[in-house]
């Protein structure tokens, strides 16, 4: 199985989880390069359905050639984001490193009977989303210096929200399994759950939340090569509609940073979840498709 995060079952009623991720900036001020690494390790903790209950920091930094300012700014921002997710900062480590990284070792805690796995998901079940995709493409066309300054804030935000609320909702309902969307993208980690599960996860490409502008990215060229990686991983399990348009496959396969939960949860809870998600301030959480099988693993895009 390829789950988010290491459980380890201390009694009965009580499991730890374990996680760690860190990575080089996306963005290019440090404070929000710090908010947005910080709220993408605590996403593994709640992608188990766990809470997060302690941090300690990674950092490599160049401390010969940089302002330490530029460290002391990414600090805050992951700090920032520990206080908000209610987690105690518990220290951490830095090596001087040509090549600057940030991220966060994450503790947390769940109910053993409570784990949401990635594997889990059921036919018959709806499948929900809680972030836009897209922050893998705009994170190129930053660093192009094609994308709008409206268009990096709005994501920088989306990559910085955390979780927490979307999780808390999910925890109040039935969820048979869950992941959060970051590296391989929407269809990297679909196709892990399809596979896990023995289903078929059926999308609905319409009904996917989208970053504004990214489709118009894609056709500039502005897509970075994870992507590629993506969709040749996932070649071989995906079926699509002829009308499916070639641009959402690149969006769909867009390698995410800090990206949102995907919860396969029983259908007939799924609307109210949904209007749940939002009313808590998950405003793009959506219904994407449902499950079907059983099968050897595979995703449709309808």
């Amino acid at each position: 199985m390829s789950e988010d995060a290491g459980v380890y079952r201390i009694s009965d009623d009580l499991a730890l989880i374990q996680t760690v991720d860190f990575f080089t900036p996306i963005v290019n001020d440090p404070f929000d390069f710090g908010r947005i690494a910080a709220a993408n390790a605590l996403s593994d903790v709640y992608a188990m359905g766990g809470r997060p209950i302690t941090a300690m920091n990674i950092a490599c930094f160049p401390i010969k050639q940089m302002d330490k300012n530029i460290l002391r700014a990414i600090l805050a921002g992951g700090i920032q984001k520990i206080h908000e997710a209610g987690v105690a900062l518990a220290g951490g480590h830095s090596v001087d490193d040509m090549e600057l990284k940030y991220g966060l070792s994450v503790t947390g805690f769940a109910h053993p009977k409570k784990i949401w796995l990635n594997s889990g998901a059921r036919p018959g079940d709806s499948l929900i989303l809680t972030k836009p995709l897209g922050t893998g493409i705009l994170a190129t066309a930053i660093k192009g210096g094609v994308a709008t300054q409206e268009a990096a804030k709005l994501g920088t935000e989306i990559m910085a929200e955390l979780n927490r609320s979307a999780a808390e909702v999910l925890m109040r309902h039935t969820v048979h399994g869950c992941t959060d969307i970051t590296g391989f993208g929407l269809l990297g980690h679909g196709l892990e759950m399809a596979l896990g599960s023995k289903v078929t996860l059926k999308l609905d490409v319409r009904s996917i939340p989208v970053l504004p502008g990214i489709p118009a990215l894609v056709s500039l060229g502005m897509v970075p090569g994870g992507t590629y990686a993506n969709r040749n991983f996932c070649a071989d399990k995906v079926r699509k509609s002829d009308s499916v348009d070639p641009v959402m496959l690149d969006i769909l396969a867009d390698a995410q940073t800090s990206g949102g939960l995907f919860a396969s949860v029983p259908s007939d809870s799924a609307e109210l979840v949904v209007r749940e998600l939002r009313d808590s301030g998950v405003k793009y959480a959506a219904v994407v498709g449902s499950v079907e099988g059983p099968s050897e693993g595979f995703i449709e895009l309808n």
